[in-house]
């Protein structure tokens, strides 16, 4: 049995999270913190993570931002993993969560579902071999209207892990309005759509002579996430200082 602890448990991640959780017999939710308080569920909730004295295997986080650094020194405290899925995070923050990895086991990825952490190993695999024989590269992301940040974190890990396997060698371009020039091999285009209420699209194009391979995932559901974040928990169970991903959970 894995014991976790849901920090922002009353807002729509921690409600899925909470729903996923009912019907796994390897976890329980043995405490949730949600700044508003109230109780939603059959676990004690607190309005503040230094109130919990209840101990657990780990614990998740979907609260706010703002919330983050406090949370991850609670962890290091008390020697709990965190899988942190807050998204919006500043370089200080992220620079914030790396030491504390050093102290305390702390999962972060751009990306909870195990379907695109499938998806960066698979395109870093093409990647080898398409880009040798010519094909060109872009990537397409569809997210829902009220998004405000673009290309999504996830597009830009799709780059990153392409971009790795072949030496650092593409320049990342994401807009060619501007310019009238031929497409240089080295580019890899970056492309966002914005309306909505698109969960997440994207779009992996190799595009060669007289053929094109594309990777796809779609999210019909926010839930994708969760049961990602589940999966991350049952993982950090027992394990010892470090900064940890998803592609850890996967193998």
């Amino acid at each position: 049995m894995v014991n976790i602890i849901l920090h922002g448990c009353n807002g729509r991640m921690g409600r899925m999270i909470t729903e996923i959780v009912s019907g796994d017999d390897d976890t329980k939710i043995v405490a949730g913190v949600d700044v508003a308080g109230g109780q939603l569920s059959d676990f004690p909730v607190y309005e503040a993570i230094d109130d919990c004295e209840i101990g657990a295997d780990a614990v998740i986080d979907f609260g706010n931002a703002s919330a983050v650094d406090h949370l991850l020194d609670w962890c290091v405290e008390k020697k709990i993993p965190c899988v942190e899925c807050t998204t919006g995070l500043s370089e200080e923050q992220l620079a914030h969560l790396e030491d504390c990895s050093k102290k305390v086991a702390v999962l972060k990825s751009a990306n909870m579902s195990l379907g695109v952490n499938v998806l960066l190993k698979l395109v870093a695999e093409a990647a080898k071999t398409l880009a040798d024989a010519g094909f060109d590269i872009e990537i397409v992301e569809k997210h829902h209207r009220t998004k405000l940040d673009a290309p999504s974190g996830t597009a830009l890990a799709l780059a990153d892990s392409i971009n790795e396997a072949r030496n650092n060698e593409y320049n990342y371009v994401y807009d060619r309005s501007q310019v009238r020039q031929l497409r240089d091999s080295k580019e890899l285009g970056i492309s966002a759509v914005r309306g909505g209420t698109i969960v997440g699209d994207h779009d992996v194009i190799f595009a060669g002579q007289d053929e094109v391979v594309t990777f796809s995932h779609r999210a019909y559901s926010r839930a994708v996430f969760a049961k990602g974040a589940v999966q991350a928990a049952k993982y950090l169970k027992g394990k010892g200082a470090g900064h940890y991903t998803m592609s850890d959970v996967i193998g």
